[in-house]
């Protein structure tokens, strides 16, 4: 994989939701790294360190415009790039799961992401360039025992982002989602070692993903060579969920 998005090109306006942790942290991080200009939105307390941050709920419509407003003043131009990671879980079996937390799961994973794109393409559109990403998961393609509110919003990701390539594609907007398998993190490795083998039998690769991998895939579709993707659904589960 080329690295498309190095220093030699021009700094993208980075605007990654929920970046202040796990996988959007080590995206943040990775845009940062590589010499763009980032802001990480976050729900309460401080931004990570070394990173610009705004505080964001994806669930209020005027938290979201709020904070990219406030994005594009601490980078002094409109977001360029939109990484939609803020997301959360309510699992539960289907015949205990309560209407709240269908509905909670939904409202930030989905239409959270839907709110966040609303709002960075009216920058896109007068540039008539962008990038959208959505961060879906492997669960979103596979399905998942105990997750349909989790499932459902995360594979709602994919006909957001065809429907916006459909509607904003021929105005230099690309829009695609990645969906993460399992990724190495605090949790997995708390993970009892036959629920650790149990997983991992279930991967073609033998293994778990590191968070830089799924930041490089996502770096990667924000670059130029790129450009002429969208639409796309790239899973980085080494081969959990293919054929979905």
């Amino acid at each position: 994989m080329n690295d498309s998005t190095s220093t030699t090109s021009s700094p993208s306006a980075v605007l990654v939701t929920g970046g202040n942790r796990g996988i959007g942290l080590a995206i943040a991080r990775s845009f940062a790294e590589a010499g763009h200009d980032v802001v990480v939105t976050h729900r309460s307390g401080e931004p990570p360190e070394g990173l610009r941050g705004v505080l964001c709920d994806v669930t209020d419509t005027e938290a979201v415009d709020r904070a990219f407003t406030e994005a594009e003043e601490i980078l002094g131009r409109p977001i360029d790039v939109l990484v939609a990671n803020a997301g959360i879980t309510k699992d539960g079996l289907l015949m205990r799961m309560s209407d709240e937390d269908f509905d909670a799961v939904l409202d930030t994973n989905l239409t959270g992401a839907f709110r966040c794109a609303r709002r960075a393409v009216k920058g896109m559109i007068r540039a008539r360039h962008g990038r959208i990403i959505l961060i879906s998961s492997v669960v979103g393609l596979f399905g998942g025992a105990g997750q349909t509110n989790y499932s459902a919003s995360k594979a709602g990701l994919v006909g957001l982002a065809r429907s916006i390539t459909r509607e904003l594609g021929g105005r230099g907007i690309t829009a695609n989602v990645v969906a993460p398998g399992f990724i190495e993190t605090e949790m997995t490795e708390q993970l009892p070692e036959d629920r650790q083998k149990a997983y991992l039998a279930s991967i073609p690769a033998g293994r778990f993903a590191s968070a830089d991998e799924v930041a490089r895939v996502v770096r990667w579709l924000a670059g130029p060579d790129a450009g002429y993707i969208s639409g796309a659904v790239i899973p980085v589960d080494g081969g959990l969920g293919m054929g979905h």
